[in-house]
């Protein structure tokens, strides 16, 4: 079998990574994993439940986010500007030296995708 595809369901891959699904992180030798191990790019089905919140900031991150809004309602806290992300489709794009927090105002669901995929 080709080990340049792969097929899944996201919340079941998530379990395994924290939420991740590709990303630096993924060991390319893991059966069915290869595809999904990049340096290029990191990608997160996050579900947290109402209240569930990352409290502290991220520290000096180089990456550009991309946040998006599956379902719930997600505040997202940037040192730049603060925002509600309530309807379905809603997202925000922070680049490099801009640190986050956030929390889940309802049961949320929300796709993260990052790049490059920093390994420090």
């Amino acid at each position: 079998m080709s080990d340049n595809w792969y097929m899944g369901n996201a919340a079941d891959d998530a379990d395994q990574h924290r939420g991740w699904l590709l990303g630096h992180f993924i060991a390319s030798e893991t059966p069915g994993s290869g595809i999904r191990a990049s340096n290029d790019v990191e990608v997160k089905w996050g579900i947290h439940p109402a209240g569930q919140q990352r409290p502290e900031w991220t520290a000096d991150d180089q990456r550009t986010t991309l946040l998006l809004l599956v379902k719930g309602r997600f505040r997202l806290d940037l040192t730049v500007n603060s925002t509600v992300l309530e309807r379905q489709g809603d997202y925000v794009v922070w680049g490099p030296g801009i640190d986050h927090s956030w929390q889940a105002e309802e049961d949320s669901v929300v796709i993260t995708v990052r790049w490059p995929s920093l390994t420090s």
